[in-house]
Protein backbone atom coordinates (compact mmCIF):
# COMPACT_ATOMS: atom_id res chain seq x y z
CA UNK A 1 0.00 0.00 0.00
CA UNK A 2 1.11 3.25 -0.90
CA UNK A 3 2.03 5.71 2.16
CA UNK A 4 0.70 9.29 1.25
CA UNK A 5 1.80 12.14 3.58
CA UNK A 6 1.73 16.04 3.37
CA UNK A 7 3.97 18.91 4.99
CA UNK A 8 3.18 22.72 5.31
CA UNK A 9 4.79 25.57 6.76
CA UNK A 10 8.75 24.65 7.32
CA UNK A 11 9.36 28.66 7.33
CA UNK A 12 12.99 27.97 6.78
CA UNK A 13 13.49 25.28 9.18
CA UNK A 14 15.85 23.25 7.03
CA UNK A 15 17.35 20.86 9.38
CA UNK A 16 14.38 20.34 11.41
CA UNK A 17 12.60 19.41 7.98
CA UNK A 18 15.14 16.74 7.20
CA UNK A 19 15.00 15.13 10.66
CA UNK A 20 11.34 14.75 10.67
CA UNK A 21 11.06 13.63 6.68
CA UNK A 22 14.02 10.97 8.12
CA UNK A 23 11.85 9.81 10.92
CA UNK A 24 9.37 8.78 8.66
CA UNK A 25 12.03 7.05 6.36
CA UNK A 26 10.87 9.33 3.60
CA UNK A 27 14.66 10.56 3.36
CA UNK A 28 18.09 9.62 4.38
CA UNK A 29 19.78 11.61 7.10
CA UNK A 30 21.32 13.80 4.68
CA UNK A 31 17.62 14.75 2.83
CA UNK A 32 18.05 12.31 0.00
CA UNK A 33 14.90 10.67 -1.00
CA UNK A 34 14.26 7.39 0.40
CA UNK A 35 10.32 6.68 0.23
CA UNK A 36 10.46 4.24 -2.32
CA UNK A 37 6.59 3.12 -1.33
CA UNK A 38 5.46 6.79 -0.57
CA UNK A 39 4.29 10.02 -2.31
CA UNK A 40 4.78 13.29 -0.52
CA UNK A 41 3.47 16.60 -0.75
CA UNK A 42 4.83 19.45 0.28
CA UNK A 43 1.71 22.47 0.89
CA UNK A 44 3.65 26.21 0.92
CA UNK A 45 5.06 28.48 3.00
CA UNK A 46 9.26 27.33 2.17
CA UNK A 47 10.77 30.45 3.33
CA UNK A 48 10.68 33.74 5.38
CA UNK A 49 10.98 33.46 9.24
CA UNK A 50 13.05 30.88 9.73
CA UNK A 51 16.80 30.34 9.06
CA UNK A 52 17.48 28.67 5.69
CA UNK A 53 14.24 29.31 3.41
CA UNK A 54 16.40 29.15 0.43
CA UNK A 55 18.17 26.03 1.86
CA UNK A 56 14.03 24.74 1.81
CA UNK A 57 13.30 25.24 -1.84
CA UNK A 58 16.46 23.53 -2.63
CA UNK A 59 15.59 20.60 -0.67
CA UNK A 60 12.43 20.41 -1.74
CA UNK A 61 13.00 20.98 -5.68
CA UNK A 62 16.06 17.94 -5.10
CA UNK A 63 13.28 15.90 -3.74
CA UNK A 64 10.93 16.63 -6.25
CA UNK A 65 13.39 15.98 -8.91
CA UNK A 66 15.44 12.58 -7.15
CA UNK A 67 11.61 11.45 -6.26
CA UNK A 68 10.88 10.70 -10.21
CA UNK A 69 7.51 12.78 -9.45
CA UNK A 70 6.50 10.90 -5.90
CA UNK A 71 7.34 14.60 -3.86
CA UNK A 72 5.29 17.28 -5.51
CA UNK A 73 4.68 21.07 -4.52
CA UNK A 74 2.41 23.51 -3.84
CA UNK A 75 2.41 27.49 -3.68
CA UNK A 76 1.99 29.32 -0.32
CA UNK A 77 0.97 32.86 0.84
CA UNK A 78 4.93 33.21 1.22
CA UNK A 79 5.73 32.67 -2.21
CA UNK A 80 3.60 34.88 -3.32
CA UNK A 81 4.87 37.73 -0.50
CA UNK A 82 8.64 36.58 -1.52
CA UNK A 83 8.22 36.81 -5.10
CA UNK A 84 6.12 40.02 -5.04
CA UNK A 85 8.96 41.86 -2.69
CA UNK A 86 11.50 40.56 -5.55
CA UNK A 87 9.49 42.34 -8.43
CA UNK A 88 7.90 45.08 -7.30
CA UNK A 89 9.74 45.85 -3.74
CA UNK A 90 8.09 49.10 -2.23
CA UNK A 91 5.95 49.85 -5.10
CA UNK A 92 2.68 51.64 -3.62
CA UNK A 93 -0.33 49.10 -4.70
CA UNK A 94 -2.76 51.27 -6.38
CA UNK A 95 -5.76 49.94 -5.21
CA UNK A 96 -8.44 52.01 -3.06
CA UNK A 97 -8.28 51.22 0.49
CA UNK A 98 -4.82 50.05 0.17
CA UNK A 99 -2.91 53.43 1.64
CA UNK A 100 0.84 53.05 2.60
CA UNK A 101 0.85 49.34 1.14
CA UNK A 102 3.55 47.56 -0.64
CA UNK A 103 5.28 44.49 -1.09
CA UNK A 104 8.14 45.53 0.51
CA UNK A 105 6.32 46.50 4.29
CA UNK A 106 4.21 42.91 4.13
CA UNK A 107 7.17 41.09 3.61
CA UNK A 108 9.05 43.28 6.33
CA UNK A 109 6.11 42.38 8.61
CA UNK A 110 5.65 38.91 7.98
CA UNK A 111 8.98 37.52 8.89
CA UNK A 112 10.80 38.13 5.08
CA UNK A 113 15.22 37.66 5.27
CA UNK A 114 17.08 39.63 3.62
CA UNK A 115 19.22 36.68 3.15
CA UNK A 116 16.27 34.61 1.45
CA UNK A 117 16.13 37.54 -0.95
CA UNK A 118 19.47 37.87 -1.65
CA UNK A 119 20.11 33.83 -2.59
CA UNK A 120 16.41 33.92 -4.69
CA UNK A 121 17.42 33.55 -8.51
CA UNK A 122 16.14 33.63 -11.42
CA UNK A 123 16.16 29.52 -11.36
CA UNK A 124 14.51 29.22 -7.95
CA UNK A 125 11.75 32.21 -8.18
CA UNK A 126 10.85 30.39 -12.05
CA UNK A 127 10.31 27.24 -10.29
CA UNK A 128 8.13 28.71 -7.51
CA UNK A 129 5.85 30.63 -10.22
CA UNK A 130 5.03 27.06 -11.68
CA UNK A 131 3.68 25.42 -8.66
CA UNK A 132 0.01 25.03 -8.55
CA UNK A 133 -2.23 26.20 -6.02
CA UNK A 134 -4.24 23.41 -5.41
CA UNK A 135 -3.99 19.33 -6.21
CA UNK A 136 -5.56 15.56 -5.46
CA UNK A 137 -4.35 12.73 -3.64
CA UNK A 138 -5.71 9.96 -1.48
CA UNK A 139 -8.69 11.78 -1.85
CA UNK A 140 -8.46 14.73 -0.17
CA UNK A 141 -7.65 18.01 -1.38
CA UNK A 142 -4.76 19.59 -0.76
CA UNK A 143 -4.07 23.78 -0.79
CA UNK A 144 -2.25 26.05 1.51
CA UNK A 145 -4.85 28.39 3.06
CA UNK A 146 -7.66 27.46 5.18
CA UNK A 147 -9.47 29.89 2.84
CA UNK A 148 -12.91 29.79 0.17
CA UNK A 149 -10.95 32.49 -1.84
CA UNK A 150 -9.75 29.72 -4.31
CA UNK A 151 -12.74 29.65 -5.70
CA UNK A 152 -12.49 33.11 -6.65
CA UNK A 153 -10.25 31.80 -9.46
CA UNK A 154 -11.45 28.87 -10.46
CA UNK A 155 -14.62 26.74 -9.73
CA UNK A 156 -13.12 23.41 -10.92
CA UNK A 157 -9.38 22.45 -9.63
CA UNK A 158 -8.17 22.67 -13.11
CA UNK A 159 -9.72 26.25 -13.85
CA UNK A 160 -7.90 27.05 -10.50
CA UNK A 161 -4.48 25.92 -11.20
CA UNK A 162 -4.60 27.49 -14.60
CA UNK A 163 -5.58 30.97 -12.97
CA UNK A 164 -2.85 30.67 -10.51
CA UNK A 165 -0.37 30.30 -12.84
CA UNK A 166 -1.92 32.93 -14.81
CA UNK A 167 -1.85 35.07 -11.90
CA UNK A 168 1.94 34.40 -11.43
CA UNK A 169 2.68 35.02 -14.89
CA UNK A 170 1.53 38.77 -14.51
CA UNK A 171 3.50 41.97 -14.30
CA UNK A 172 1.04 43.78 -12.32
CA UNK A 173 1.12 44.60 -9.36
CA UNK A 174 -2.29 44.93 -8.23
CA UNK A 175 -2.83 41.44 -9.32
CA UNK A 176 -0.11 40.17 -7.28
CA UNK A 177 -1.26 41.88 -4.24
CA UNK A 178 -4.80 40.46 -4.45
CA UNK A 179 -3.56 37.02 -5.09
CA UNK A 180 -1.22 37.41 -1.64
CA UNK A 181 -4.30 39.24 0.00
CA UNK A 182 -6.57 36.17 -0.71
CA UNK A 183 -4.48 33.77 0.18
CA UNK A 184 -3.41 35.12 3.61
CA UNK A 185 -6.98 34.40 4.70
CA UNK A 186 -7.80 31.85 7.00
CA UNK A 187 -10.13 30.49 9.02
CA UNK A 188 -12.82 29.05 6.75
CA UNK A 189 -13.74 25.69 8.40
CA UNK A 190 -13.78 26.49 11.73
CA UNK A 191 -16.87 26.90 14.04
CA UNK A 192 -20.68 25.77 13.16
CA UNK A 193 -19.97 27.04 9.46
CA UNK A 194 -17.42 25.47 8.53
CA UNK A 195 -18.01 22.06 7.62
CA UNK A 196 -20.43 23.49 5.26
CA UNK A 197 -17.78 25.76 3.93
CA UNK A 198 -15.57 22.69 3.43
CA UNK A 199 -18.40 21.00 1.91
CA UNK A 200 -18.82 24.04 -0.57
CA UNK A 201 -15.20 23.91 -1.07
CA UNK A 202 -15.09 20.38 -1.82
CA UNK A 203 -17.45 20.19 -3.81
CA UNK A 204 -16.25 22.16 -6.69
CA UNK A 205 -12.59 21.58 -6.53
CA UNK A 206 -13.35 17.24 -5.45
CA UNK A 207 -11.73 15.55 -2.75
CA UNK A 208 -13.58 14.16 0.36
CA UNK A 209 -11.77 16.64 3.20
CA UNK A 210 -9.28 19.31 2.69
CA UNK A 211 -5.60 18.88 3.97
CA UNK A 212 -4.19 22.65 4.39
CA UNK A 213 -1.35 24.36 6.61
CA UNK A 214 -1.14 28.02 6.90
CA UNK A 215 -3.29 28.03 10.45
CA UNK A 216 -1.66 26.72 13.03
CA UNK A 217 -2.83 23.91 15.00
CA UNK A 218 -1.89 25.01 18.04
CA UNK A 219 -3.42 28.00 18.16
CA UNK A 220 -6.84 26.72 16.75
CA UNK A 221 -6.93 24.41 19.82
CA UNK A 222 -5.56 27.22 22.18
CA UNK A 223 -2.68 25.26 23.45
CA UNK A 224 1.24 25.83 23.47
CA UNK A 225 3.23 25.04 20.48
CA UNK A 226 5.38 22.07 21.43
CA UNK A 227 2.10 20.32 23.21
CA UNK A 228 1.05 19.90 19.53
CA UNK A 229 1.97 16.23 18.50
CA UNK A 230 -0.58 15.39 15.74
CA UNK A 231 -2.41 17.14 12.86
CA UNK A 232 -6.18 18.79 13.61
CA UNK A 233 -9.29 16.72 12.36
CA UNK A 234 -12.26 19.08 12.45
CA UNK A 235 -15.27 20.52 10.22
CA UNK A 236 -16.67 16.96 10.96
CA UNK A 237 -13.83 15.46 9.71
CA UNK A 238 -14.26 17.62 6.34
CA UNK A 239 -10.44 19.86 6.67
CA UNK A 240 -7.06 18.28 8.11
CA UNK A 241 -4.96 21.34 9.09
CA UNK A 242 -0.87 19.91 9.28
CA UNK A 243 1.13 23.09 10.50
CA UNK A 244 2.74 22.47 13.75
CA UNK A 245 3.96 26.17 14.03
CA UNK A 246 7.84 25.12 13.38
CA UNK A 247 9.07 29.18 14.00
CA UNK A 248 6.78 29.16 17.08
CA UNK A 249 8.57 25.72 18.31
CA UNK A 250 6.08 23.75 17.50
CA UNK A 251 6.63 20.21 15.24
CA UNK A 252 7.41 19.75 12.00
CA UNK A 253 4.05 17.73 11.53
CA UNK A 254 4.59 14.77 8.56
CA UNK A 255 0.80 14.07 8.34
CA UNK A 256 0.09 10.56 6.83
CA UNK A 257 -2.79 11.00 4.68
CA UNK A 258 -3.14 7.22 3.25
Amino acid sequence: MTRVYAVSDVHGYRDVLVRALADEGLTDADGRWAGADARLWFLGDYLDRGPDGVGVIDLVRGLVEESGGAVRALLGNHEVLALGMRLFGATPIPLPGEPGRSFARSWRRNGGLRSDQERLTDARADWLRTLPMAAHDAGALLVHSDTLAYLEWGRTLDDLVAAGRDRLASDDVAVWWETWRLLTSRGAFRGDDGPAAARELLEHLGGDRVVHGHSIVAEMLGRPYPDVTEPLSYADGRALAVDGGIYEGGPCLVARLA
